[in-house]
């Protein structure tokens, strides 16, 4: 069996779950809303445990527990480039007793695949955006290159282009080399990886030159010298390397982050996701909390329900547009 037919099978049966009827749940949590939550709430993480969305979604919602005097409980989902754990979310009761939080994928998929079990943009209440955590342009440190240009011009003067490694097809560090392949005007070969960490891995130890990390997995590495950093994919400058360039410096318009945020199913009343919004905005004003986040190179921001909803709709459209001119498909 391929690994498409298991797949659609798994999006399939995640489509095929029964959800209570939303207009009955969501009169009893108009009702209830000022006293949730009464009991423990499932949190959906549609990725392992260990990365980065996982790691940012544990410190949150175990302070979030806190504020509000609830037990969150982690559901790790992974599978199908985050769509099987989503399906899950989209299709739970909106009782506020499921929540999803995911990432930068969700923004990307609708582009990636022609069908998906749930709209993006329908299924979900985006509540909270939670994390932004910029890329940073990594090299071997055998590689002739400090500098953007540098490394552009290594591409320009290498006949059949550089290889690229990636955290695997569709991720956000595919994104950022197919964008930098475009805005260049350069050939990468894309070479993807079941993960960040193995290209990581590799990386160091010189069997790809180039790769798009994120931040906080790749951080250590780069101050030990393992890796040499290049420039970063977010706007101004970053805690962890205050003199590192931004992508943009050279190239007008490039920016990427791998985000995560907090979502309900469609159909949760107002007053939970306003309860929740309010808490995960003092979580975050925390200062043991902030430390921890800028330790991880993760930016915070206290955002409203609707900032949130006009990121994601941008986000989007900005990585729908990309696949569509790149051509991108997943295997």
């Amino acid at each position: 069996m391929s690994k498409g037919t298991v797949l659609r099978r798994s999006l399939l049966g995640a489509a095929s779950l029964v959800a209570l009827p939303r207009r009955q749940v969501a009169a009893q949590g108009n009702a209830q809303g000022t006293a949730w939550p009464e009991r423990p709430v499932r949190v959906i993480i549609p990725y392992a445990a260990g990365g980065g969305a996982d790691t940012v979604g544990r410190i949150l919602f175990a302070k979030l527990g806190e504020i509000l005097g609830g037990n969150f409980i982690i559901e790790n989902r992974g599978g199908g480039a985050g769509t099987i754990g989503a399906a899950v979310a989209a299709q739970a009761p909106p009782d506020g007793y499921t929540l999803l939080h995911d990432a930068t994928a969700l923004s990307v998929n609708p582009a990636l695949f022609e069908r998906l079990p749930y709209d993006t943009r329908q299924a979900f209440r985006p509540v909270f955006l939670a994390a932004r955590v910029p890329n940073l342009l990594l090299v071997h440190p055998s590689v002739p290159a400090t500098t953007v240009r540098d490394v552009i011009a290594l591409a320009k003067a290498a006949p059949d282009g550089l290889d690229f490694a990636s955290s695997g097809n569709g991720t956000v560090q595919h994104m950022c080399l197919e964008m930098f392949a475009r805005q260049a005007g350069i050939k990468l070969n894309h070479i993807p990886y079941r993960g960040g960490a193995p290209a990581l891995t590799d990386l160091i130890g010189g069997q790809v030159k180039f790769f798009f990390s994120n931040a906080s997995s790749s951080t250590g590495h780069a101050r030990a010298g393992r890796v040499k950093p290049i420039a970063h994919t977010g706007t101004g400058r970053i805690a962890a390397f205050p003199d590192l360039p931004s992508v943009a410096e050279t190239l007008p318009g490039f920016e990427a982050y791998e985000w995560n945020g907090v979502f309900t199913p469609a159909g949760v009343p107002d007053a939970i996701l306003e309860k929740l919004s309010r808490g995960l905005n003092e979580v975050i004003r925390d200062p043991a909390v902030a430390e921890r986040l800028a330790g991880l190179n993760v930016e915070a921001r206290p955002n409203s329900p609707a900032e949130f909803a006009t990121f994601l709709d941008s986000e989007i459209t900005k990585w729908g547009k990309l696949v569509r001119e790149a051509g991108i498909k997943l295997d």
